[in-house]
């Protein structure tokens, strides 16, 4: 049976592994929410939380959150993960912008970025623009790498321009992952939006980066 918009709404509130008040745990994300002291990775935009949902799977060793505005979607993957026994995953509905209320200096250890909106008319409401690495350099720690998909030329080459601009390190440039021979397991994981983009024949790429000193 089909659960309409405001069904999954109700639900969302009821899901243990959805944080309801996120800014109480500022800086104790690890004590006091998932009671050790495993790295944390962040899904940005993670819509049904493909990454999520795959990346603790395969290393239970870390700790993982998804952060989403869109409720219906983020119903999808929160239910799937306590379907699947996941006790290294969180969910959070929540704007980007306020992500330094979230989480404290140092406190996020790894950032993934698939396939965000392009906004070609809204620079400044790009993930990967000076205004949100701003956001980003709040709250990562130092050694901390991020990781970013697009099927989108003209986004993956602005970001480019954009990272070399606010001279972040760039540690690996894919034009094209799946015709690279070398591409990581991790990277062909498949979101709901890839999957369109691929039978669309559109090109998948990725750089991963980190934030220097801004």
């Amino acid at each position: 049976m089909r659960i309409n918009k405001q069904e999954r709404f109700r639900q969302l509130a009821t899901f243990a592994n959805v944080v309801k008040n996120p800014q109480e745990l500022h800086g104790v994300w690890k004590q006091d929410c998932f009671a050790n002291e495993h790295p944390i990775t962040l899904e940005l935009g993670c819509g049904k939380g493909e990454y999520t949902l795959e990346l603790a799977q395969r290393n239970p060793e870390r700790n993982y959150i998804g952060i989403d505005l869109k409720g219906a979607r983020l119903w999808v993957a929160a239910r799937r993960a306590l379907a699947l026994g996941l006790t290294n995953v969180r969910f959070i509905r929540m704007n980007i912008e306020v992500i330094n209320t979230v989480f404290t200096a140092g406190e996020v250890d790894e950032i993934w970025i698939p396939f965000p909106d392009p906004f070609s008319k809204k620079p400044n409401r790009r993930l990967i623009s000076p205004r949100y690495l701003g956001y980003y350099r709040d709250i990562v720690h130092t050694s901390a790498i991020i990781h970013f998909k697009t099927d989108d030329d003209g986004l993956f080459h602005n970001s480019l321009q954009t990272l070399e601009e606010e001279k972040c390190p760039i540690h690996q440039v894919i034009a094209d992952i799946y015709k690279e021979p070398e591409t990581s397991e991790i990277l062909k994981i498949k979101t709901t939006f890839e999957l369109k983009h691929l039978a669309s024949e559109k090109k998948i790429k990725y750089i991963s980066f980190s934030l220097g000193n801004g």
